[in-house]
């Protein structure tokens, strides 16, 4: 009875959790109009891609969609790549004053990202970099939270594996490329996950650093249209469709890796 009760409590939740994006597609194919009425309607009564049309065309919506796709994935690789090393060398490396190191890194999470945003920019805009791909790129290249996540799971790959490696005349850097990343890959893919995603949705930084609407990403470009369309619900809920089929499609497709990798990451060190 209990596992019943709990299946239908999963099912009602999974029904209101994905009812809103279904009218949230459904709308976006409406022709303009159809969706502003009460009670809503969950299916079109004819078809319509015009919004995605002028969404991708007109509106140049395609150009923020390359822009947040350039960005997120220039993120994710630079973040996977360094986030594994200092992971790597907090886990097995020895040196003087690794664990105060690491104790500093954690306290600054506490530390509202809002907080930093200033001295950022500041830093940026003496770097030249306000108003570029990079301004959004660097300060993403490595996260304390990456570098705690790729730490505790690199704890659980044995020590004599790296020593047998070692003897047979390994360096450090064929380690860490042959033997730890293939061993990392679960982690590096929910890491990865979560720095796409979180470079995708990112709304606030991007539209502090970003000044040329043709470098526009994806939420700062839907919201800046809004201003404009923002009775034409048919044409937002498209581009609200636009930005999120792309980290869905991301999501299922690792899933697998991402669960895996959120369990075997709890390994305390």
């Amino acid at each position: 009875m209990k596992k019943i009760i709990v299946n239908i409590f999963a099912l009602l939740l999974g029904v209101v959790t994905i009812l809103p994006f279904l009218w949230m597609i459904s709308a976006s194919l409406m022709p303009t109009g159809s969706a502003n009425v009460f009670p809503p309607k969950f299916f079109p009564e004819r078809i319509d891609f015009s919004h995605y049309i002028n969404l991708l065309t007109r509106m140049n919506l395609a150009d923020s969609l390359f822009n947040s796709l350039f960005v997120s994935l220039g993120v994710t690789l630079f973040s996977l790549v360094l986030n594994s090393m200092s992971g790597y060398a907090f886990a097995k490396f020895r040196f003087s004053g690794k664990k105060r190191l690491f104790n500093f890194l954690l306290s600054s999470m506490v530390i509202p990202a809002q907080v930093a945003m200033l001295p950022l920019f500041l830093l940026l805009k003496n770097l030249g970099l306000i108003n570029s791909y990079w301004a959004v790129i660097v300060p993403g290249m490595a996260s304390i939270f990456g570098i705690f996540l790729i730490r505790q799971f690199t704890y659980s790959i044995s020590d004599s594996l790296i020593e047998a490696a070692k003897m047979d005349g390994a360096n450090e850097f064929q380690i860490y490329l042959r033997i730890i990343l293939p061993l990392c890959k679960p982690i590096l893919v929910t890491l990865g996950l979560f720095t796409f995603m979180g470079t995708w949705n990112d709304f606030l930084w991007p539209l502090i650093v970003m000044t040329d609407s043709s470098m526009y990403t994806m939420p700062v470009a839907l919201a800046n249209m809004m201003g404009e369309h923002v009775q034409d619900t048919e044409l937002m809920m498209a581009g609200s469709v636009i930005t999120i089929i792309p980290v869905l499609l991301v999501f299922l497709a690792l899933q697998k890796f991402y669960i895996r990798g959120i369990m075997m990451g709890s390994v305390k060190g």
